[in-house]
């Protein structure tokens, strides 16, 4: 039984506590969490790093740009601390503990439930016998555990911010472009799921379409006068050049 200590209790810790409680083979022995009042039934909780438990591992699931110093502040050395960050580098964490890397690779919201057998973990550690844990850790509570360093998971994470937060945004934009015309952004919801759906079994290149890949000006040209936001213009004119370069047709 791997003995756990979770510091930090926003997206990303509430979510690794829930896949941990529901596994056997993991216990979280205590949560650290600035929030006064939270109700985890038996796991004790802390709101102070003087008093934390002896564990096995700690993992500081905490923003990133306060990784670095949180872990300066943790009040032992020598015992395994890992953070969950897709984009800080393991050199962050202080040199006092050992150091390691346990990162979900995927989106958290606080009220939105997660298969975590479904997302990929990214490991790493300084040493053979601590990446060995961390892995096995992972192993529990999801079906794709990988080892990789922390420049690869760097740009990882890169790609992570095109396919999920750029998008996303996008799915903003549209939506606040619907408002305004008052049409229900609903109606694109099958669309969206057919092409996630689509890019598992296909490229993304081989799964692109649309006006842009076709050369279509005529169409191109209509939706640039529909828009009267110049910003939404300018991104349109962006993302068209990008995917006709892709395919290898000039507008």
């Amino acid at each position: 039984m791997t003995s756990v200590v979770i510091i930090g209790f926003g997206n990303v810790g509430q979510h690794l506590f829930q896949a941990f409680e529901e596994v056997s083979g993991a216990s979280v022995v205590q949560v650290y969490s600035r929030k006064e009042q939270l109700d985890l039934d038996d796991t004790p909780i802390t709101n102070s790093l003087q008093d934390l438990t002896e564990a096995d591992l700690y993992i500081l699931a905490v923003p990133d740009d306060i990784i670095s110093d949180f872990s300066e502040q943790l009040p032992f050395s020598n015992r395994l601390v890992v953070h969950t960050s897709g984009s800080v580098s393991m050199e962050m964490l202080s040199e006092e503990n050992r150091k390691g890397i346990f990162y979900p690779l995927q989106t958290f919201s606080k009220d939105h439930e997660v298969n975590f057998k479904e997302i990929p973990i990214c490991c790493e550690a300084v040493y053979e016998e601590d990446l060995e844990l961390i892995m096995s850790l992972g192993e529990l509570i999801s079906d794709k555990v990988v080892q990789i360093d922390s420049e690869k998971r760097t740009r990882l994470h890169l790609a992570a911010v095109f396919v999920n937060n750029f998008t996303n945004h996008l799915y903003h934009l549209s939506d606040s472009y619907l408002k305004k015309n008052d049409i229900d952004f609903d109606l694109l919801k099958p669309l969206i799921k057919e092409t996630a759906i689509k890019v598992q079994t296909l490229s993304p290149f081989e799964a692109q379409t649309g006006p842009a890949k076709r050369k279509d000006r005529k169409t191109i040209n209509k939706h640039l006068e529909l828009m009267e936001d110049r910003e939404y213009r300018k991104l349109y004119r962006s993302l068209t050049k990008s995917i006709s370069k892709t395919h290898g047709k000039k507008l």
